[in-house]
């Protein structure tokens, strides 16, 4: 059986606001709830139903892929009992978890939303750890005018009489605080917040790697009333080095030395992180071969041992080369003997004629 359209069963239009998605689904879901509607599955299955529709709804990421492909975009493997308990958390907290009565006053509620902060640092400052200074724009509350709630006056809940039930919920204008800022208040005008940027020292640890984040409790926006703040949440991202790649706790790079100390080998010097150290190439080196030097990587965060530094080697051929040059390494070439000298070169061409004959 084919899904109804989300919006058609709230019956609200594609454009609706949050809050007017919020009245919608408290409309119906006041009249299908099951403990309204005792054995009857038809109220269950429109309740079921509701709920899914909201918990996509209200969500601005299941909205917005909802809207782009429909169900397909929602699929249910995209969503999880935790989701919809907190879609639907303040909207069941404040109708129905103190039902015949009950007070909801004092509850624990919603903190302030999550911040998330995307911060570009060098590799260098990742390896050694720093502390930047960083400005986040916010919100913090307004230390402003407040009044009673006049929806409430001031109890902080309200009363509802559906038949045979009183049922108590959360004053929906005030949110159980039983006062507001005054709509009249010369700094917030009634919104209860003030836009203000903040700064912050964050310290960030030696070893850390892109994709890292960093939780720092308290700093999000403010929640309503007397809630706590939400987090901050800061995603780490490496900016591209000039000579390494890194891996992990590994790093790579490659470093050019010249067809002669290739043929008769040599030390040639290689940076690291701490400084320059000296690499050892054996003679007869080859083209992309690949070298380690032990230790002189990167410590990573959980503080297991450092990482190597690999070094790919590329021969550089002589260019702009002098008639003598020229002279001298022609009398090199007839002194070769590519049976000794060169045997993979003798073997490529031996295999290579083979295939030809084969044709």
């Amino acid at each position: 059986m084919s899904k109804r359209d989300y919006y058609d069963v709230l019956g609200v239009s594609k454009s609706s606001s949050k809050d007017e998605l919020k009245k919608a689904y408290r409309k119906l879901a006041m009249k299908y709830h099951p403990d309204r509607n005792p054995d009857d599955q038809e109220a269950a299955d429109k309740f079921k139903e509701l709920s899914e529709a909201y918990e996509i709804l209200s969500d601005d990421q299941k909205r917005q892929a909802y809207d782009n492909f429909g169900h397909q975009g929602v699929n249910s493997q995209y969503s999880s009992a935790q989701g919809a308990a907190d879609a639907f958390s303040d909207i069941f907290g404040d109708i129905f978890s103190d039902i015949f009565g009950g007070s909801t006053r004092g509850r624990s509620r919603s903190s302030g939303a999550d911040l998330a902060y995307n911060l570009s640092i060098s590799l260098e400052e990742a390896v050694r750890g720093t502390e930047v200074s960083l400005q986040i724009p916010s919100k913090e509350r307004c230390s402003g005018k407040f009044s009673t709630c006049s929806y409430c006056s001031g109890a902080g809940v309200v009363r509802m009489q559906q038949g045979f039930f009183s049922m108590q919920q959360t004053c929906p204008q005030c949110r159980g605080e039983g006062e507001m800022h005054d709509p009249n208040c010369n700094i917030c005008h009634g919104q209860g917040y003030i836009k203000k940027d903040k700064t912050l020292s964050v310290k960030i640890p030696a070893g850390i790697d892109s994709g890292d984040r960093i939780r720092l409790s308290g700093e999000g926006e403010p929640g309503y009333g007397n809630n706590p703040n939400g987090d901050l949440f800061i995603t780490v991202d490496i900016q591209e080095h000039k000579i390494f790649q890194r891996d992990g706790r590994h790093l790579y790079c490659e470093i050019p030395i010249n067809y002669i100390d290739a043929v008769l080998g040599g030390d040639v010097e290689v940076p690291t992180l701490e400084g320059k150290v000296k690499l050892k190439i054996p003679s007869g080196t080859q083209s992309h071969k690949l070298m380690r030097l032990k230790g002189k990587g990167i410590r990573p965060i959980n503080g297991a041992s450092k990482g190597d530094i690999l070094v790919r080697v590329q021969i550089e051929t002589p260019i702009n080369i002098s008639s003598e040059q020229k002279k001298l390494l022609e009398q090199l070439k007839e002194s070769f003997d590519k049976d000794k000298n060169s045997p993979k070169e003798k073997s490529w061409f031996e295999n290579a004629r083979d295939f030809m004959r084969g044709q």
